[in-house]
């Protein structure tokens, strides 16, 4: 099994930053990748930036050059710094995990980001 645990979401003006955290416990060596999701009210949930175990990062075209998602080995943490924010990047964040030969998926609580001015 894997928990995830996410912080740092909050309100932010058009044009701000902010740093998303996602903490990972119980079985890490087993992770293939991590990620960020995000869900605005009455859309689906769609992936954000994710990195595999190999260091492999992808991003969603909406956030390229705007969104850095990165990993503390040594905390199990992956982090997602969210620059130059948008009002539609308002959504509940979700961090998300693939671990084990069966590619299960563990979800964190999720974080609400709120850009607004």
């Amino acid at each position: 099994q894997v928990q995830l645990v996410e912080s740092g979401g909050g309100l932010v003006q058009p044009g701000g930053s902010l740093t998303l955290s996602c903490a990972a416990s119980g079985s890490i060596s087993s992770i293939n990748a991590m990620g960020w999701y995000r869900q605005a009210p009455g859309k689906q949930r769609d992936l954000v930036a994710a990195i595999t175990s190999g260091g492999r990062k992808s991003y969603a075209d909406s956030v390229k050059g705007r969104f850095t998602i990165s990993r503390d080995n040594t905390k199990n943490t992956v982090l997602l710094q969210m620059n130059s924010l948008k009002l539609e990047d308002t959504a509940v964040y979700y961090c998300h995990a693939d671990w084990g030969t069966s590619h299960f998926r563990s979800w964190g609580q999720g974080t609400q980001v709120t850009v607004s001015s």
